[in-house]
């Protein structure tokens, strides 16, 4: 199975319309047409093939994707929705309140309104707080819809809504639902309708009560995509040119088309078709002018960066695309819970701003400065944050209820950039981090080197000089006292004061040198020149050490330093080619510049758990 035409089952609520006939392309006997269900694996209806069997009977786990290994059950479905009437407001439990009472999962959905008549709208969470007895009482009085949000739709519009959101579709939307594979729903008001046998239907409201979020709505937005969740990922496609896509194993397309025609490998895409393509790494073009919803199963995972004045945190998928990101001080000052309180806060208002729940994603990976033990999730000691023997792992999965990894924050800065940086094609990396110190991390065979005790590698403390310059950590000679941003801006003012004649003195004073001046002078004095050669030569020693040592494909480098590009890296792949140990008879190592900058913590991070 590579790429397969949908055949959706209908279904005729009461409210529905006709119009998923007349305009959508649905071949069906049911009147109305309320519901087609695009992708379905569900009992109640699922969608078929043209071959006349069921998609579940067809598909194996290789055309599904590694993805939904570990659900007990396929997670998703589409359907598209026409509301000629109404539909009932309602709330959708969670799956721990479900599989405890209804053994069943909960239901969290996403709306992507397809057409709107004029004034047409939806109900969606309260307009402010409110207690469980003003909610109980609306119901009764039948005021209830006075509480909500009511949202007037045009096509284009989006909504989220997580389980516990109460909601409504109004009358005149005609809606794609992308949503949770479950049929379980709490009426709460239903007009005083009835159903085709003359009676009401069924309302349940005790168990609405339980597991309604009373809490004011907060509307979600996400730049890229259209939502996000552990059971679908889904966003928008705009064709008005020819693209190409590839699976690659992790989870299959769904295509729905909700405008215009297009092309798949030159087979005909009609407004209202559903398309399954494979997981199998299937590569496929679309082609044509349409809008096509994309739908498919991604991992996600919290990445937190620990720095001594920031928190930097993101949700991260399982491709190294970052869905949202933020930062929050970090008030060290505090002690070491408050730290630990303003990880978690941050991880959860990262979550609750794309609409996620803690178990959405797989884990929170962090980055601390330290001595770290990854093992016990212990920071063992940081000078930075004045740590000794702080369990921030436990404190944080207390806080969180979301398990934790920690690593070196160089390390996961190295694990980033191999994996979703510039060394992401390679296994065998090491990144040098060139700033007001030298870091740096060890990736081999994909996987961190964390060393003795997780204490990893400090890179930035081999001697390349005996008895040199004065380094930081006590000894004399450090890469680090010759190869970082610090070491390099020392050599330029000493070279500016051995030489008052020195053009570099057109930057005004001692005070104005930076990691650059000696660069943009190279080419014009011979000062600028010597200090420039003497950086890269100390720099290439220290490089060649750890090519010989390590013998990794690739050695990236991070900094500022490095905005100097082809001017730093030219010269020092040379000197590396020309000093490595069997020179072009052993394996070449390639120099390259980072790319994830103030991102690769993050990403490195995030990719403990991956």
């Amino acid at each position: 199975m590579q790429i397969c035409k949908l055949i959706p089952e209908c279904k005729d609520n009461i409210w529905g319309g006709n119009k998923l006939k007349q305009s959508y392309g649905k071949l069906t006997d049911k009147t109305p047409c309320a519901e087609s269900w695009e992708l379905s694996f569900h009992k109640d209806g699922p969608c078929k093939l043209e071959n006349g069997k069921t998609l579940a009977e067809c598909v194996s786990e290789k055309d599904l994707g590694s993805n939904l290994n570990g659900f007990t059950f396929f997670p998703i479905l589409i359907k598209f929705i026409d509301a000629q009437g109404d539909l009932s407001v309602q709330v959708h439990p969670s799956d721990d309140y479900a599989l405890k009472n209804e053994n069943s999962f909960g239901k969290t959905e996403m709306w992507y309104i397809v057409e709107a008549k004029e004034g047409a709208g939806i109900y969606l969470g309260f307009n402010r707080k409110v207690s469980s007895k003003e909610y109980e009482d609306a119901i009764k009085n039948n005021s209830l819809t006075q509480l909500l949000n009511f949202y007037p739709v045009k096509a284009g519009d989006c909504y989220f809504i997580p389980s516990g959101t109460i909601h409504a579709i109004g009358k005149g939307c005609l809606i794609c639902e992308i949503q949770q594979n479950s049929n379980l729903t709490y009426r709460v008001y239903d007009y005083g309708r009835v159903d085709k046998n003359g009676k009401q239907r069924e309302l349940h409201v005790d168990k609405a009560l339980k597991v309604t979020n009373l809490e004011s709505y907060k509307p979600i937005s996400l730049d890229n995509l259209l939502g996000v969740s552990k059971y679908f990922t889904v966003k928008k496609l705009t064709l008005s040119s020819e693209q190409t896509f590839e699976t690659d194993g992790s989870t299959f397309n769904c295509l729905t088309c909700i405008s215009g025609s297009a092309k798949i490998n030159g087979e005909l895409i009609n407004k209202g078709d559903s398309y399954f393509v494979s997981a199998n790494n299937v590569k496929y073009t679309l082609s044509g002018s349409a809008e096509i919803i994309m739908t498919e199963i991604r991992k996600y995972y919290l990445g937190i960066d620990l720095g001594g004045t920031f928190i930097k945190g993101g949700i991260v998928d399982d491709k190294g695309n970052i869905i949202i990101k933020d930062k929050t001080p970090t008030q060290s000052e505090g002690g070491a819970g408050v730290v630990a309180k303003n990880i978690a806060n941050l991880c959860l208002s990262l979550l609750e701003r794309v609409g996620m729940q803690p178990s959405d994603v797989i884990g929170v990976g962090m980055g601390v400065p330290g001595m770290i033990d990854s093992k016990k999730g212990e920071v063992v000691y940081s000078n930075n944050l004045n740590w000794e023997h702080f369990m921030i792992s436990e404190e944080v999965e207390k806080l969180t209820g979301i398990n934790v990894k920690i690593a070196n924050d160089a390390n996961v800065a190295a694990l980033g950039e191999t994996k979703f940086g510039s060394g992401k094609d390679y296994s065998n990396t090491v990144l040098i981090t060139l700033g007001t110190g030298v870091g740096g991390g060890i990736v081999i065979d994909g996987k961190l080197f964390e060393g003795n005790r997780s204490a990893g590698a400090e890179l930035g403390h081999s001697v390349i000089v005996a008895g040199g310059e004065q380094c930081t950590c006590g000894r004399k000679g450090c890469l680090e006292a010759y190869a970082s941003a610090t070491a390099l801006i020392r050599d330029t003012k000493r070279a500016m004061q051995a030489n008052k004649n020195s053009l570099m003195w057109q930057v005004g004073s001692l005070d104005k040198v930076d990691g650059k001046t000696s660069f943009d002078y190279y080419h014009t004095d011979s000062s600028a020149k010597a200090v420039v050669d003497g950086y890269i030569e100390k720099l290439g020693v220290g490089l060649t050490n750890i090519a010989n040592e390590f013998r990794p494909e690739a050695i990236m480098l991070g900094g500022g330093v490095c905005a100097q590009g082809d001017n730093l890296i030219k010269p020092l792949q040379a000197f590396l080619n020309a000093e490595i140990f069997a020179g072009n008879k052993g394996p070449a190592v390639k120099l390259l510049i980072a790319t994830l900058g103030n991102d690769a913590g993050l990403l490195g991070a995030a990719a403990l758990f991956m």
